[in-house]
C-alpha cells in the first residue's frame, strides 16, 4: 500500500499539479490537515482527511449546498473520496482571527465590528430561508442521543482528569437525566442548517466580494439539521477568544432585528433565548471535554489554555432557570475548585 505522501503526490499529479510546491497551512483539532499548493501564480488548498478517521464526502455535499445558496464556501476543484483528498478553492490566509491580529490598533474595533456583522448576516440570511431551501437533502438531525453523547465528554474525559477518579455509573446517569430534561425545548425547535463550528477561526474575510459572500465559510463537514440559535451562540460565545459584551449585544440585536419572528418581544423570542442558553451550556460542556481529550488522547495540549474561559461561559449559562438541574449536578460533582486546567491531563502529554 502506498504511503500517505505518495498518495498525495499521485493525486496532485493526476490533477495537473505535479510541478507544484507544497507548504503546510494548518493542522486541525480532528485528523485533517491542510496544505497550500502553488504553481506559478495559481494556488489551491489540499485537504488531507485520511479514511477511516475522516470522510470528505460530507464536506463536499455541504460546500455545494452553501454555494448554491449564494454563500462563500470553497469550490471543490478535485476529489478523491476513497483516499480522503480534496483540492479546494484558496480563500487566502485572512481568517477573521488573523485579520484582527494584523489590523492596526486604530482600525481594530471597526474591523471587528465589520467581521462580526458579516458573520451575523450570513446566519440571518440562512435562517430566513424556508427549511426546505436551507437544508441539504437527507441531512442528519441533531438528536437527543447526539446532544447527550457530546455533554458526556465532560464526565468521561474532563472529570477523571480533574479529580483523578472515573465517574461512577450512578453519577453519570444522574448527569444524563439532568441534561435530558434541559434539552427538551431544544428538540422542539424547527430545524435549519447548523454548521456547528461557526467561529472566527473558521471564517475568512473576503472584502473584495459583496454582501454575505464577504464571509468565507470553512470547517462545516459536521453540519446537521438543528436549532437556529446554535451557530449564533457558537459565534458569540467563542471558546477561543474573549468577546466584548457591547459587541456581543450589538450582534445579538442585529440578528434579532433581521428575523421577522423574533423582532417583537413574545413567546418566540423567549423560546429562542432559552434555547440559546441551553445550547451554550451544552456546547461549553462538550468543548471542555474535547479540549481535555485532545490533550490526554491526542497529545494536543494547546487547547487546555481555553478551559478557564469556557468554564466562565458555562457558569453564566447555568444560571438560566431551564438549566437548574444541570447546575445542581455541576455544583455537587464539579464545584468551583474543580473548574480549571486539569494537572493530570498535562501529565499525560
Amino acid at each position: 500500500m502506498p504511503s500517505r505522501d505518495a498518495a498525495i503526490v499521485a493525486f496532485l499529479a493526476s490533477n495537473g499539479w505535479n510541478n507544484a510546491s507544497r507548504s503546510t497551512l494548518a493542522d486541525d483539532a480532528s485528523f485533517r490537515r491542510y496544505e497550500r499548493i502553488s504553481d506559478g501564480g495559481r494556488t489551491v488548498v489540499l485537504m488531507d482527511a485520511p479514511p477511516p478517521k475522516e470522510d470528505v464526502r460530507p464536506f463536499t455535499k455541504i460546500a455545494g449546498h452553501l454555494i448554491e445558496l449564494g454563500f462563500s464556501a470553497p469550490r471543490i476543484l478535485a476529489e478523491d473520496s476513497e483516499t480522503g483528498l480534496l483540492l479546494l478553492e484558496d480563500f487566502g490566509d485572512d481568517t477573521f482571527t488573523r485579520a484582527l491580529a494584523s489590523a492596526p490598533e486604530t482600525e481594530w474595533e471597526a474591523l471587528e465590528e465589520r467581521l462580526y456583522a458579516s458573520a451575523t448576516d450570513v446566519l440571518s440570511d440562512l435562517h430566513n430561508r424556508s427549511g426546505e431551501d436551507a437544508l441539504p437533502v437527507n441531512l442528519p438531525r441533531y438528536t437527543m442521543d447526539r446532544y447527550l453523547d457530546e455533554v458526556l465528554l465532560l464526565t468521561d474525559w474532563y472529570q477523571p482528569a480533574i479529580t483523578g477518579q472515573v465517574i461512577s455509573a450512578e453519577n453519570r446517569a444522574a448527569y444524563t437525566t439532568a441534561w435530558q430534561g434541559a434539552l427538551k425545548p431544544v428538540l422542539a425547535t424547527e430545524p435549519t442548517l447548523v454548521l456547528r463550528d461557526y467561529h472566527v477561526d473558521n471564517l475568512v474575510w473576503l472584502p473584495s466580494r459583496d454582501g454575505v459572500q464577504r464571509c468565507g465559510l470553512l470547517d462545516f463537514q459536521d453540519a446537521l439539521a438543528g436549532p437556529a440559535a446554535y451557530d449564533l451562540m457558537s459565534l458569540l460565545e467563542d471558546a477561543r477568544r474573549d468577546i466584548r459584551l457591547a459587541l456581543r449585544d450589538r450582534m445579538w440585536r442585529r440578528y434579532i432585528s433581521a428575523m421577522p419572528n423574533l423582532r417583537e418581544p413574545g413567546p418566540a423570542r423567549d423560546q429562542f433565548e432559552t434555547v440559546f442558553a441551553i445550547l451554550a451550556a451544552q456546547r461549553h460542556a462538550k468543548v471542555i471535554g474535547i479540549f481535555t481529550r485532545l490533550c490526554v488522547r491526542d497529545a494536543k495540549p494547546d487547547y487546555l489554555v481555553h478551559i478557564p474561559r469556557v468554564w466562565k461561559l458555562l457558569e453564566a449559562n447555568l444560571r438560566h432557570p431551564a438549566l437548574a438541574s444541570v447546575a445542581e449536578w455541576m455544583n455537587t460533582h464539579l464545584p468551583a475548585d474543580r473548574r480549571g486546567i486539569p494537572n493530570s491531563a498535562m501529565a499525560e502529554t
